[in-house]
């Protein structure tokens, strides 16, 4: 491809990758309630599935979902389903006031910390809860295809480029997310923080349930 094309790839991907979703969405909340470090692990879990989605699309999957609209259906609705409870979870989440208790006076008022591999599992979940991304893939990535040029390493590179871009928003969110933990040490902050981005997640779902493939 040229290098104009791979340019106007880049800023549609900048523009794509900066709306928020339910993966920047839990990434900034994760790094508000339990810092940046269980943020990281989150991103880790989101590009996994991504990457791997993203793969999936090279080899077919997007076309096979296409042809298949009762399979497509029922990854939807099972990812709707995930973003739900994810999001009962949050709104349910238990608080309390950290100027109460003998923890450190930067960390945000949680009652119990969430382990590394549930951050990254629940990020690899959220991310994979919406296939509409094998399909996005497999129409968005073919129109800056070179069809003359190998197309394998065409995709190495728009895919290495769409991590790039994509991690790059992750921490801008983070960073957005830390910022507000100063504010979130008393508990009836953190209840409404947990409560606005449950409902947040609860509203994902019901888009991507009542959405059409």
């Amino acid at each position: 491809m040229s290098l104009h094309t791979w340019w106007l790839f880049v800023m549609m991907t900048f523009v794509v990758s900066g709306t928020p979703g339910p993966n920047m969405l839990l990434v900034m909340s994760t790094s508000a309630r339990e810092g940046m470090r269980a943020a990281i692990v989150n991103m880790a879990g989101c590009m996994t599935s991504l990457m791997l989605m993203l793969g999936l699309s090279a080899a077919g999957l997007g076309a096979l979902l296409q042809a298949f609209p009762a399979v497509f259906d029922t990854l939807r609705l099972a990812g709707a389903a995930y973003l739900a409870y994810l999001g009962v979870q949050c709104w349910r989440s238990p608080v309390e006031d950290a100027e109460d208790t003998a923890n450190d006076s930067k960390t945000p008022a949680v009652s119990a910390g969430t382990s590394l591999w549930s951050h990254y599992r629940q990020g690899a979940l959220v991310a994979a809860s919406n296939p509409k991304a094998i399909l996005f893939a497999a129409a968005f990535f073919p129109q800056f295809l070179n069809p003359e040029a190998a197309q394998l390493t065409q995709f190495a590179i728009l895919l290495g480029t769409f991590a790039v871009v994509e991690v790059a928003w992750y921490f801008v969110y983070a960073a957005s997310g830390k910022q507000l933990s100063t504010y979130l040490r008393r508990a009836t902050v953190m209840r409404a923080f947990n409560r606005l981005t449950g409902g947040v997640f609860v509203g994902f779902a019901a888009l991507m349930a009542a959405a059409k493939s």
